[in-house]
């Protein structure tokens, strides 16, 4: 008995050295940082742009103005548009992939994975490039005749959700990826034996089976899409406002850091809010996100 206690001990010292250090990652890193977040977001701005230790909940009650409403309105209908995009791209793309030959799966996931080997702002840069009234289309397009005039694509809901759908498509194909390939495709056969027509075998069995894959793609598109303030400063002009872009103003343009910190909370929560709705879905099956 004493050496089973022993080794269990031994057993316990070894899982803890083993975990210590990634929970001191997340106390150093998350917690803490959080922390400092949710306490700033109940102080009070200072005429300075210092932060006072005052408390107060002005910073939550100024939220709901009409005017930032609107600006969590305009960021949600963002991040549902360009969720929607990916999933109507990405389906047929990751389909295809996954119905190619197995050789040829390796080489088409590195060609999804590319994108990700230089950095977002600069392959953003490159599409303003491509966009502007002297860019690369426009000049294609005139010299060919088709248009009298440049097209003003850039600055716009558009370009807005060109440049969110071209950064986040891959987080989209992925998960889809993997379990549409994972697939029985007995299944389809007996459907198509039973006289399924291809719409009704898609519709009944192979979207409920890849149904984890969609969600799972969804929302690595959508909570992204929350914050990111980099596309619409560039590609919309600066003239939509949303999320992200309001808190990044608050922290470096109006230093007005409690304000700021309360909309980072909110839209913490309704990160939260939108993962519990995952996990509801899903039952709660970890197993079924499908990304790995």
């Amino acid at each position: 008995m004493a050496e089973k206690k022993h080794s269990r001990r031994r057993s316990m010292r070894g899982i803890l050295a083993t975990i210590s250090p990634v929970y001191l990652w997340m106390v150093l890193f998350m917690v803490v940082p959080l922390g400092l977040i949710l306490l700033i977001s109940f102080l009070q701005r200072g005429v300075y742009g210092d932060v006072k230790f005052h408390f107060t909940l002005e910073n939550y009650r100024a939220l709901a103005d009409p005017l930032y409403v609107q600006v969590f309105l305009t960021s949600v209908g963002i991040a549902l548009g360009t969720t929607v995009s990916c999933l109507l791209l990405g389906y047929p793309f990751a389909y295809f992939v996954a119905g190619t030959e197995k050789k040829h799966h390796r080489l088409l996931l590195v060609l999804i994975i590319i994108p990700f080997w230089t950095n977002s702002l600069v392959r953003t840069y490159a599409w303003i490039l491509l966009l502007r009234t002297e860019g690369l289309i426009n000049t294609v397009l005139l010299q060919l005749g088709w248009i009298q005039e440049p097209l003003q694509m850039l600055y716009s809901y558009g370009a807005i959700f060109l440049g969110m759908t071209y950064t986040l498509f891959p987080f989209m194909i992925l998960p889809l990826y993997s379990i549409i390939e994972k697939l029985d495709k007995s299944l389809l056969e007996a459907s198509a034996d039973l006289g399924a027509t291809p719409l009704q075998t898609f519709l009944q069995v192979t979207l409920p089976l890849t149904l984890p894959g969609i969600v799972a793609g969804s929302l690595l598109v959508f909570i992204p899409s929350l914050g990111y303030f980099f596309i619409p400063d560039l590609m919309g002009g600066g003239k939509h406002m949303i999320i992200g872009n309001l808190i990044k103003n608050q922290f470096l343009a109006s230093r007005n850091w409690p304000f700021g910190s309360a909309i980072s909370i909110i839209l913490i929560l309704l990160t939260l809010l939108v993962v519990l709705a995952y996990l509801k879905l899903l039952g709660g099956d970890k197993d079924d996100m499908g990304v790995m």
